[in-house]
């Protein structure tokens, strides 16, 4: 089988599009045609039906493209492993996470790490944990930190971390005197909330609904540091991990209260691809995010 055709049968179906998949091969549009052609041609039978500028698999071509992502993941692995060979300790690690693990969790793990390891470098990109996903799937990152999990057949996850939610109020609220709240407090109470989908978002929603209570939203915004600054401008009171409002709690632009007789908890997970090759620098990495999670859980119980 001519690999070069199967690269650019493999990127056009991956893509849906000939224009689009020539860009990502540095050719013509009339290449990718001319290679689909005579992958076809060569093997007599039908793998794509254009519609409009839309590719469209058939039967054939969903098995031949099954089979074709397998091989490109393997060449990828094989690279992967030249460079970890080749590097050693003066290679690169890539780290994709989601926004609260990244920004608030991820420093107190990378910074030690880092300067043990001087000559590694090291990236870390925050992102959605959808785009983690994906990421980790198409192998441009070597480990993913995210905030729910998600199924997919090349990635491997697990837990790593389940921290406490706690209830942020500015230190002038009715609330900021209290150590503890009762879930018929929240009853009325206007809440600044994560992004649907959100952990956060996910617990506080079964919370009201367990508890039969009714809140009013005032705002719903995707990042951490807009809703601390929300409810230190009195906009509402917020359901929050407590690592994230750390700062703000130690030097008193915040308060935070836990639920009587129950702790609300949201878990973090980390991946990776499953057929990654685990270097012995990755290796001491993952076991690093292991050590600092079971020491953290032990400060906060």
């Amino acid at each position: 089988m001519n690999l070069n055709q199967l690269r650019i049968f493999y990127m056009a179906a991956k893509r849906g599009n000939l224009s689009l998949a020539a860009e990502d091969l540095f050719i013509t549009q009339p290449a990718v045609t001319k290679g689909i052609q005579r992958l076809q041609e060569h093997y007599e039978i039908k793998l794509v039906n254009r519609i409009g500028k839309k590719l469209v698999l058939t039967d054939a071509g969903e098995v031949v493209f099954e089979i074709a992502e397998k091989i490109f993941d393997l060449e990828k692995h094989a690279e992967e492993s030249i460079r970890e060979f080749r590097q050693r300790k003066k290679g690169r690690i890539r780290i994709h996470a989601s926004e609260s693990f990244g920004a608030y969790y991820l420093p107190s793990i990378m910074n030690p790490f880092s300067k043990s390891n001087p000559l590694l470098k090291i990236s870390v990109n925050i992102l959605p944990t959808e785009q983690v996903i994906e990421n980790i799937a198409d192998l441009k990152c070597d480990l993913g930190f995210i905030s729910y999990p998600l199924e997919h057949k090349k990635i491997l996850i697990r837990e790593v971390l389940e921290d406490q939610l706690v209830l942020i109020v500015p230190p002038d609220h009715p609330f900021g005197s209290r150590k503890h709240l009762k879930p018929s407090d929240l009853a009325g109470q206007t809440m600044i909330v994560h992004e649907r989908k959100s952990a956060p978002q996910q617990v506080l929603s079964a919370f009201i609904k367990e508890n039969t209570i009714s809140i009013s939203i005032s705002l719903e915004l995707s990042s951490n540091r807009a809703i601390k600054q929300a409810v230190e401008s009195g906009l509402g009171i917020a359901l929050i991990s407590r690592k994230v409002a750390e700062e703000e709690i130690h030097t008193g632009r915040l308060a935070a209260l836990p639920m009587q007789g129950r702790s609300l908890t949201r878990k973090f997970y980390m991946a990776h691809h499953k057929d990654k090759y685990i270097s012995d620098t990755l290796q001491n990495l993952i076991d690093r995010v292991d050590q600092w999670a079971g020491d953290y859980a032990r400060r906060i119980a």
